[in-house]
């Protein structure tokens, strides 16, 4: 059976090859435990883990003590959130955006149980957060500030580096979620003035289940309080024996993606103007949700009028896309994202995300062209008596 056109790679993507080769041996081979250095297996495993926090600083312009090892982006957005709680009662606001992933918003919201008042500000039509408003809204109570880099729906880029001047300024903690920018976009954390920033290796061609938090080191020190206690591993922040095969394909990914990042950033926005060309060439009703000229060139996000997501995605079935956030898409509730951004029902009910990656190519892109504007065509011929 034939496997349909994949373009759904902000969903996930598939472990890079070169990343699975350097992560095998350290399941069966190199099976040490970093935390015990009294014999060569600990010390190797040790020296694996100081080699990807190395990989993973020089993607951000960091230090590699200030990569903290998670589960995940979404254990480290907790940690950065629900780590912040030790500030109370001189700082005891969070500031954050209305289109923020769920991991975000959710655990903004947590800490309102431990007396911190969490504002979300809106976004304009394009998903744009204000930061003249941001700047109107900030105050000496305020402890974080929350936006993330690219939107995983409509592929958005935040004015990061105007946000962190704006947070520095005011001396307060700006928190970014880079997973859709990650390995995509180049990012220094020094030029942006971000304070912590979260990673997930599996939107970067490496294994699931591992991700990082940069903690940036100043004096005083950011004041998390760890989620999970036991051993101390991670400088106190994240205990648990270290997963050093995902560590070690973090790392592996990283460095592929920052010696390949500029020419790949190319061949994407290449490939998606292809992509949002051919469809609007024999389309034209089709509603462009993503800001061209500052998003990811990995997202085209577009709307259908008069079609709904799920006869849509039900009909392209030789393409893998989203109607939107892996986390939500099977929910089949409409996207908070774009009632975040005021589209009409017409557009929001209709829309579905394409995103691009390592391993799409020009007749993948032709195909699924293709297959879009004659699955529209056919669903227009065909009124649909279904309830969706």
């Amino acid at each position: 059976m034939r496997q349909p056109v994949y373009l759904d790679y902000s969903a996930t993507t598939p472990v890079d090859p070169r990343v699975l080769e350097a992560m095998l041996p350290w399941f069966c081979e190199r099976f040490g435990n970093p935390a015990n250095i009294s014999h060569s297996y600990g010390r190797e495993a040790l020296q694996a883990v100081q080699k990807a926090r190395q990989e993973l600083a020089k993607l951000l312009n960091a230090k590699p003590h200030e990569i903290v090892f998670t589960s995940g982006a979404t254990e480290s957005n907790n940690l950065a959130f629900k780590g912040l709680y030790t500030l109370l009662p001189e700082k005891n606001q969070v500031l954050t955006v209305a289109t923020e992933h769920k991991a975000v918003l959710c655990s903004a919201h947590a800490l309102e149980a431990q007396g911190f008042e969490v504002e979300v500000l809106p976004v304009n039509r394009q998903g744009f957060v204000d930061p003249g408003l941001l700047a109107e809204k900030i105050s000496p109570r305020t402890a974080l500030v929350s936006v993330m880099m690219v939107n995983n729906e409509i592929g958005n880029l935040q004015p990061i580096a105007e946000i962190g001047a704006l947070c520095r300024a005011h001396d307060v903690l700006f928190h970014c979620d880079a997973v859709q920018g990650g390995g995509k976009l180049p990012i220094d954390v020094e030029a942006l003035q971000i304070d912590l920033l979260s990673l997930s290796a599996h939107k970067m061609y490496g294994p699931k289940g591992i991700g990082c938090l940069y903690l940036r080191h100043r004096d005083p020190l950011i004041p998390l309080k760890a989620c999970i206690e036991g051993g101390g591993q991670e400088g106190g922040l994240r205990a648990g024996t270290l997963n050093i095969p995902g560590i070690v394909g973090f790392g592996k990914a990283a460095e592929l993606a920052l010696a390949e990042l500029e020419a790949e950033r190319l061949r994407l926005q290449t490939l998606r103007n292809q992509l949002y060309q051919g469809i609007l060439n024999a389309l034209p009703e089709v509603y462009l949700s993503t800001p061209l000229e500052s998003s990811s060139p990995a997202i085209l996000h577009l709307c259908f009028p008069g079609l709904s997501k799920g006869r849509l995605i039900v009909a392209l079935t030789d393409l893998a896309i989203s109607a939107g956030s892996a986390c939500s898409s099977a929910s089949g509730k409409a996207s908070y994202v774009l009632e975040a951004l005021g589209l009409e029902s017409d557009l929001s009910n209709n829309a579905l995300r394409f995103s691009l990656g390592r391993f799409t190519t020009a007749t993948e892109i032709e195909s699924a062209i293709h297959s879009v504007i004659q699955t529209v065509a056919k669903l227009k011929a065909k009124p649909s008596k279904l309830p969706f």
